[in-house]
C-alpha cells in the first residue's frame, strides 16, 4: 500500500487501529461542524467502527482512499486526506482536529494527495465539495490550486464543488516522498 510523507506529516492506509483516534475526531462537534447531511451530527464509536470498515473496504475495492495523517513530530493521528468517489469521481476529502487548525496541515496532506493522485493514479479529474459557509476548507481548495466549478446538490445539501485536472494542477514547491507500507 502507498504511504505519502510530506515535511510534517505521514499519511498511511487507515486501519483497524484507527478506531479510537478516528471516534475521538469525529464525536467533536467543532470537526463535524459542517459534515454530514445533517451538519454537525456526531459519531458514536459503533457508527465509526462501521465508517472505518467501510473505509478499509474502499481501499481494497479501489486501490486507494483516505489516509490516516498523522503528525511527524508526534506520531499522533491529527487526520483523514484522501479520496472517496462521487458519481464515479475521485473525491478529495480531508477531516482534521481542532489542534492541528491554522497551521497549514490541510493543504500539506491535500497537495501531496492531489500530487499522488494525477502522478501515480493517473487521476484525470478531482472534485471536493463542501458546504457554502465552510469557509475554511473552501480556503483550503483554492490554496492547493482548485478551481471553483459549480453549485451542486450533495447528499441533499447546497455546497460548493470545486475541481482539479492534470493540465491545470501545479503542484508547487510542496516536495513529499512516496513509499510502500
Amino acid at each position: 500500500m502507498p504511504k505519502i510523507e510530506t515535511a510534517r506529516l505521514r499519511c498511511r492506509k487507515i486501519n483497524v487501529q484507527d478506531l479510537d483516534a478516528l471516534t475521538l475526531l469525529v464525536s467533536d462537534p467543532d470537526v463535524m461542524k459542517y459534515l454530514g447531511v445533517e451538519a454537525g451530527t456526531l459519531m458514536t464509536r459503533d457508527e465509526t467502527e462501521v465508517a472505518l470498515a467501510g473505509m478499509i473496504e474502499f481501499w481494497a475495492e479501489h486501490g486507494f482512499g483516505r489516509w490516516a495523517v498523522l503528525d511527524k513530530a508526534h506520531g499522533r493521528l491529527i487526520g483523514l486526506c484522501g479520496f472517496r468517489l462521487l458519481e464515479d469521481t475521485p473525491e478529495l476529502f480531508y477531516l482534521f482536529d481542532k489542534v492541528s487548525w491554522g497551521k497549514g496541515l490541510a493543504t500539506e496532506a491535500a497537495t501531496a494527495c492531489l500530487r499522488f493522485a494525477f502522478e501515480e493514479l493517473g487521476f484525470q479529474r478531482i472534485v471536493a465539495v463542501t458546504r457554502h459557509s465552510h469557509t475554511a476548507s473552501i480556503r483550503v481548495m483554492t490554496k492547493i490550486g482548485m478551481r471553483y466549478e459549480k453549485e451542486v446538490m450533495h447528499s441533499g445539501v447546497n455546497a460548493v464543488c470545486y475541481v482539479a485536472t492534470p493540465s491545470e494542477y501545479q503542484p508547487g514547491d510542496a516536495p513529499y516522498k512516496l513509499g510502500r507500507e
